[in-house]
């Protein structure tokens, strides 16, 4: 969002100003430089280019969050997947927009895992606010091993 140190002015206008030492399209030039509002649109681009910021910023740690914030927020999204019981390991991946939960396969079947996934998403509901929408990922595995000799 800046060229560099010594640039002042906030990214629309610079990043406009950029377009139009490079000769950009009229409409490419407003894109850039309305997005935030500042300026009155004046093509549909310029909408879609607003529409993309607004989706862009949603993201999870997307608007300059603390890293001890957004650390604190994935743990906490761990913490609810954890406290199922059978659970084994959680992990939040994505930026927290995916949790994989692993289960002890001897604790919890096929059917059983299937329900815990959809109750681990509703808790997460319930207890977490959070922008867009977090997978939940369960995993039951069997491993057999057998030597041939």
């Amino acid at each position: 969002k800046a060229i560099d140190h010594e640039t002042e002015g906030g990214h629309p206008e610079i990043g406009a100003d950029v377009a139009r030492r490079y000769q950009e399209p009229k409409e490419v030039v407003n894109a850039i430089a309305s997005h935030h509002d500042d300026v009155p649109q004046q093509s549909l681009y310029a909408y879609v280019v607003m529409a993309a910021d607004a989706v862009s910023g949603a993201r999870p740690g997307a608007r300059g969050e603390s890293l001890e914030r957004y650390i604190k927020r994935l743990e906490r999204l761990e913490e609810v997947a954890r406290n199922f019981p059978g659970v084994r390991q959680v992990y939040a991946i994505q930026a927290g927009r995916e949790v994989r939960v692993i289960v002890n396969s001897s604790k919890v079947n096929d059917r059983q895992a299937a329900k815990l996934a959809r109750d681990i998403a509703r808790q997460i509901e319930k207890e977490l606010t959070y922008p867009g929408e977090i997978k939940v990922t369960l995993l039951r595995e069997t491993r057999v091993v057998e030597y041939a000799k």
